[in-house]
This record gives C-alpha cells, structure tokens and sequence, in this order.
C-alpha cells in the first residue's frame, strides 16, 4: 500500500512539473536567458530617444536576439523607464541585467586625467575626449564670468580651483556638475595645507600662480623648493620676480627657446619684467609636487638663478649679479655653439 502512494505521489509530482513546464510564461526563459553577444560599451547620450537606445544595441551588435529584448524591454516599460550614461555589457549578460542597468543608471566610470595644462581651454579640449560634454560647452561654462565668481574667483585665477589628478566621473556628468565637484576636491586639497598657506604669506590663488611659474621653470622635482625660495626672496625684497615663463605667457608662444629683449618689453599683465610681484594669474595648471615646493619653499639667500652651461636641465644659483652674470654667460655660450636661437 505504501509503495503504491509513493508511485501515485511521483506520478502526481511529475505530472505537475510537465503541466508547469508548459505554462511558464516563454517570457521568463528570455528574461534569465543571454541578451549580449559581445563585451562592449554602450552610450547612451542624454536627451536620446528610445528608438535610439535599440538602435545603438542592435547597430553594433549587441543584442543577439533583438525580438526577445523588446519584448522584455516592453513589459518592463524601458521606453519611458531608461537613463542616459555609459554602460559596460559584457558577453552573456541576461535580458533582465541589461534592463535593470538601462533603468537604473547604473553607469561604470571613467578616469579622467588631466595635468600640465596651460590654459582652461585647452582644460576643457581634455575633458571632452573623457566625457559627453564637448569642448565648447565645457569652454563656455569655464569662462562665464558669473559661474566663476560664484566660486569666488576671478577669470585670470580660476584655473587654480583645479587641482591636477585623476577623477572618476559618470561620462554624462554635465559641465556644472563637473565644477562642483573641482572646487570639492580643491577644498579638500586645501583643507590640509592651510597653514602652510599662512605661513608663505600669500593667499593660495597666489600660491597657485608662483607654483605655475615654478613649474614651468623645472621639472625637477628637487629643485622646486629652492627655485620657490628664490621667487620668495624677491617679493620680500620688492625686486621684480624677471621669470622668462611669464613672459612667453605674455607673448603667447610657450615654444619660446630664447627669450629676446623685445620679448622682455612685451606690454602685458603677465611680463614680471616690466611689472611689480606676481602675475594676476597661474600661467599654468601648477603640478601638486610644484605646489607643495611653494608651501615647503627653501630658506637661502639665493636672488638668481640660470640654466646651468651642461644643459643637464638643471640650474646654477647665485646670490649676487655679478655671480649670476657668469652664470648666465656660460649658459648662453653653450647655446650658442648649439645654434639656439
């Protein structure tokens, strides 16, 4: 008796798994079943439609079978549902996933770099390459006047509210969103370093423009410190700073080999010959080893310094004229017979 109840209890059971293999919605099989043939990044740019979204899937390739995913997108209303955004799909990704990443937003980021820059234009020319804005849209936000004062600076210093690394941002982070977040990190870059901006006795847009001119005097990390020093001895002594990088700022042409007397007499805000202290502005985006080498500047009584006649790259210091003369002479005899002009 019990051996026949068994039976009739396997039978039922197996009766009714047949009976549910049956009627299980074909929509659940394509919903856990994999949608993408490829690893890929899809974009999605903002304000697209959804035709646009299914073309861009099934243009390149992704969808492996384009039937089933609108189904699934349909019943999941993905039409009014989807966000704008980088995504990264990967090979074998169900229907379901692609669909709860395109309704979510859920975006992977992307590292965005930026260092050595001259210029908030060419700034921008650097993020578009990283993220949707393009360079224009980027330019005219850097460069609106009420934007920048809103942030507390001036157009000739805010290029100081940013600090060079690498950031991840979401690719469709629009240009305003991207300020926000600078001026976040330039107050957490700072927030450190305070007290050694009120040690030097500059603000920090001040801190940023004599860095910016250190950095363009050296790479050398080593000698940024003593290079700052020498700037730092000349504001105490209202001598002015003569740094030939302002100058090519001035002119515009940073290829500048040699800088010429008419190069010197060039009228410019910029030309620490011809004006007293600092430019009203960095002539760069200072390197951070730069900026610290301000914060950490060297205590000497060095007034001068020139390239060094080896041309290794580094250079010689001097603490009078006549000093720093020699010097200048020996490097520019070594030029010479280079033909440097």
């Amino acid at each position: 008796m019990k051996k026949k109840f068994l039976w009739i209890t396997i039978s039922i059971v197996a009766i009714l798994i047949v009976i549910a293999a049956l009627f299980i919605p074909r929509e659940i099989h394509y919903r856990l079943s994999s949608a993408i043939d490829k690893d890929g990044i899809l974009l999605v740019p903002t304000g697209s439609s959804y035709t646009q979204l299914v073309d861009s899937l099934s243009d390149k390739g992704f969808l492996r079978n384009l039937n089933m995913f609108m189904r699934q997108a349909s019943a999941r209303d993905l039409e009014n549902s989807f966000k704008s955004g980088r995504y990264v799909l990967k090979k074998g990704m169900t229907y379901s996933s692609l669909i709860n990443m395109l309704r979510s937003g859920r975006q992977t980021p992307v590292n965005v770099t930026f260092n050595n820059i001259r210029t908030l234009d060419r700034l921008a020319g650097n993020i578009s390459k990283r993220l949707e804005p393009d360079s224009i849209a980027l330019v005219n936000t850097f460069t609106n006047d009420s934007i920048i004062a809103s942030y507390g600076y001036v157009p000739e210093t805010f290029i100081s509210m940013f600090i060079p690394n690498t950031y991840e941002f979401y690719w469709n982070t629009s240009p305003t969103r991207f300020l926000e977040r600078m001026k976040k990190e330039s107050d957490k870059f700072w927030s450190s370093r305070n007290d050694a901006v009120s040690k030097t006795g500059l603000s920090k847009e001040e801190v940023m423009t004599l860095a910016s001119i250190v950095y363009e005097e050296t790479k050398l990390k080593s000698e940024m410190a003593r290079i700052a020093g020498v700037y730092m001895n000349r504001l105490r002594k209202n001598m002015p700073l003569q740094a030939d990088p302002t100058v090519k700022f001035a002119v515009g042409d940073f290829s500048l080999k040699r800088v010429l007397n008419k190069h010197l007499k060039v009228d410019s805000p910029y030309n620490t010959y011809i004006n007293q202290g600092l430019p009203p502005g960095p002539i760069c985006m200072p390197s951070i080893d730069a900026i610290n080498a301000v914060l950490n500047y060297e205590h000497h009584d060095y007034l001068y310094f020139c390239a060094k006649a080896d041309l290794s790259g580094s250079h010689a210091f001097a603490k009078t004229l006549s000093e720093h003369n020699r010097n200048a002479q020996a490097y520019y005899n070594a030029i010479n017979r280079l033909g440097i002009r």
